[in-house]
């Protein structure tokens, strides 16, 4: 376990219903004392789904997916993985991978105990890859599923991909985030392709009970943010109104 290496990114951990973990600029979070590594909203093959219809991306997010998750499987050494629901974009996906990548996938699915929390684009558990496959699960503490509030007592989620812009002096920026009130907490998006709703989109209102605090995710770190600094989206000009 190398939690050490990961706390370097962070100013420290943070704490939800009393169980530490630590988060990652990636968007991962890793639990030390459970050595688990969760990640929430892979979707892998998102960028090949799209080119079905007629829209052409880069087909690397997969590759580039892949090369995140190995990072962090190499950094913290997990003994479980937890993938919190929507790893694949699409019921044909998994069938869609480059066999290089696919076998990628089933090296580091050898290399840890996975456990494939099921989403709505992939209600379905994956046929090839190795893991446990359900609909939530309570692991180190906590109660895992993939969409915030569908089930009682859950504590981390993922689902709506957070991300939150951060304003001073008139300037703002855009990350993904971490959305937690200290019992529960909503990951952001993990994958190359997808993108991201604001924190303070009404999709979030009612979703947590205590006080909301926001984690960045960015390129080197993670940091909170004061909730007085969020703005909603759009130009500057409309954040004072």
């Amino acid at each position: 376990m190398q939690a050490t290496a990961l706390q370097n990114c962070l100013p420290g951990a943070v704490f939800l219903n009393g169980v530490e973990l630590v988060l990652d600029c990636s968007g991962a979070a890793f639990v030390p004392e459970a050595e688990l590594l969760i990640l929430s909203d892979l979707h892998f093959e998102k960028g090949s789904h799209f080119a079905r219809k007629g829209q052409f991306l880069p087909p690397y997010d997969t590759r580039q997916t892949l090369d995140a998750v190995e990072r962090l499987m190499r950094l913290c050494r997990p003994r479980t993985v937890l993938s919190l629901g929507d790893a694949f974009h699409d019921k044909d996906a998994e069938a869609r991978m480059d066999e290089a990548d696919a076998v990628r996938l089933e090296r580091l699915c050898n290399a840890a105990s996975w456990v494939w929390v099921l989403g709505n684009h992939d209600p379905l558990p994956p046929k090839r890859f190795r893991g446990h496959a359900e609909e939530a699960v309570e692991l180190a503490g906590l109660s895992f599923c993939h969409e915030p509030g569908e089930r009682e007592g859950w504590n981390v989620a993922g689902h709506l991909h957070p991300c939150a812009i951060a304003a001073k002096n008139g300037r703002g920026v855009r990350l993904p985030a971490f959305v937690l009130d200290g019992t529960r907490m909503i990951m952001p998006a993990f994958g190359a392709f997808t993108g991201g709703l604001n924190v303070l989109d009404k999709a979030f209102h009612g979703l947590m009970d205590g006080e909301l605090q926001v984690h960045l995710c960015s390129k080197s770190r993670v940091y909170q943010v004061p909730p007085r600094s969020l703005r909603p989206d759009g130009p500057p000009a409309a954040w004072a109104r």
